[in-house]
């Protein structure tokens, strides 16, 4: 519900209230929130770490996200995507008239905002497909986990903690997750175009 503070001080509701639509969201932890890059997988920060420290790396920023969408009435749910020789990438997912939307944090530029236009999980996750690619150029996306109310986690204070809260991103990787592609297409998929690296790598910290 919108004004329940979950934990949040006044100050740092301000901020969230403002964020009134997961555009905002986007938008502020695009332009407010660095990309923690030195310390990815060494960090989980809470959303309130995220807002003090102004830092976040994709599963912080999608926590992030998931408390912002919380404070204006969404549930808080993520979504786990799956790769091989490759980083997991975390989404904050909302829906809007029946269609998926996600809110995330990355360094690559393609990997981050989609508007609430699809129509299943599904085809949120295959939209990320061709911007998801590692540093070889191999076009890496496989599997999307099912969404996660983060509402389970309301006992470790997740959004408000001062420690790391792993316990997230552990129950993540450990759910299933249902494949996007089979062998047969795997198998024929070409490498990235370099003008797509390139535009994927736009704005990003070196």
């Amino acid at each position: 519900m919108i004004g329940r503070p979950h934990g949040f001080g006044r100050d740092e509701l301000a901020i969230l209230r403002r964020l009134k639509t997961p555009e905002r969201i986007q938008s502020f932890l695009d332009s407010e929130i660095g990309y923690n890059k030195e310390l990815q997988g060494a960090t989980c920060r809470s959303p309130r770490r995220v807002l003090r420290d102004r830092l976040a790396h994709c599963m912080e920023g999608a926590l992030f996200g998931a408390a912002a969408l919380r404070v204006h009435g969404f549930p808080p749910l993520l979504l786990d995507l799956e790769a091989v020789r490759d980083d997991d990438h975390v989404l904050a997912i909302f829906r809007q008239r029946g269609h998926w939307g996600a809110i995330a944090k990355s360094n690559y530029s393609g990997l981050r905002f989609r508007e609430p236009v699809y129509r299943t999980l599904r085809e949120l996750a295959i939209s990320y497909f061709e911007h998801y690619y590692n540093l070889e150029g191999e076009k890496t996306l496989r599997n999307y986990s099912r969404p996660v109310n983060l509402r389970r986690f309301d006992p470790l204070g997740w959004m408000t903690a001062e420690d790391d809260v792993w316990e997230i991103p552990h129950y993540l990787t450990g759910i299933p997750h249902t494949p996007l592609l089979g062998p047969d297409l795997t198998r024929r998929l070409n490498r990235v175009d370099a003008r797509l690296q390139a535009a994927g790598k736009l704005g990003g910290v070196v």
